[in-house]
């Protein structure tokens, strides 16, 4: 986060840091020093910092009710507001992966071994990523190249599709027809899930059957079965999923135990799965 960032978000952080450093116990401090009362506003934001980045409350020694000395000296030492702010992202990123972690063990195998996801790469692979995606998505397109130079460069990686249409009803269609084209076991899934992606303006049903027709499958067949009842139950195990884990937007994936939201490069998804064999984190300290 940027000290613009932070000057932004000023009186937010203020406010925040009031809450944080004011005791409710008060004595005077009119007779300290300017100096004096810096020094102790600093000593009790550094004993915040600590604890915030530690997630363990202590108590401070400092008392006194200086809210608006306080104020004048973040205003003056902006590096502080950065600081707290980093602190404050940090302990919101380490309870948003805990809480992850416990959803992920909650939800089970519904995670990692639905009948109808596609898995590609080595079925057995020590490091699984998982990729929600929407065929109308502009980063999925983009995160396509970063998944196949991936598996061609990493032999053990496992890496999940989930059908997850939430831009369009083309998106809708075209992912009905891909859970066919996965379950036929006739044609190359890949091929396909390629070829939508390459495809000039919208995927929508009119595609993605016309690229199931040119793999070799009937698609007058296929669109008989779009709407059977089992294809619309694959989906909705991917929404609620989706929902369990507060997954809005595509592409997002899960990795270990976090959900990594957003496009990821190359770079980015090697250095998540060289960390999670290093120390079974996508992050190591």
């Amino acid at each position: 986060m940027t000290l613009l960032n932070s000057i932004l978000k000023l009186p937010l952080i203020i406010a925040t840091m009031l809450a944080l450093l004011i005791p409710a116990q008060a004595q005077s401090v009119g007779d300290m020093s300017k100096d004096e009362l810096n020094a102790l506003i600093e000593q009790i934001v550094e004993e915040k910092i600590e604890n915030l980045l530690a997630d363990t409350p202590k108590a401070s020694a400092a008392q006194g009710r200086f809210g608006v000395a306080v104020e004048n000296y973040l205003l003056a030492n902006p590096q502080l507001l950065e600081r707290m702010s980093v602190a404050l992202q940090t302990q919101s990123q380490q309870a948003e992966i805990a809480q992850t972690s416990q959803t992920l063990e909650a939800l089970g195998d519904r995670v990692h071994n639905d009948p109808d996801q596609v898995v590609l790469g080595n079925p057995d692979g020590d490091v699984t990523i998982i990729e929600f995606f929407d065929y109308n998505c502009g980063y999925c397109r983009q995160a396509v190249g970063n998944m196949l130079q991936l598996l061609e460069e990493d032999k053990d990686v496992r890496f999940i599709l989930r059908e997850f249409p939430i831009l369009s009803q083309g998106s809708a269609d075209a992912a009905r027809v891909a859970t066919i084209v996965n379950r036929s076991g006739k044609v190359d899934y890949m091929e396909f899930h390629t070829k939508l992606f390459q495809s000039r303006g919208q995927v929508d049903k009119e595609r993605a059957l016309e690229v199931a027709a040119e793999l070799g499958l009937n698609p007058v067949e296929v669109e008989l079965q779009m709407q059977d009842q089992s294809v619309t139950q694959a989906i909705g195990r991917t929404y609620q999923l989706a929902d369990a884990l507060a997954i809005s937007s595509t592409p997002n994936y899960i990795i270990g135990n976090e959900v990594v939201r957003g496009a990821e490069s190359y770079e980015g998804l090697k250095r998540r799965v060289d960390n999670m064999r290093e120390c079974g984190e996508t992050t190591c300290p």
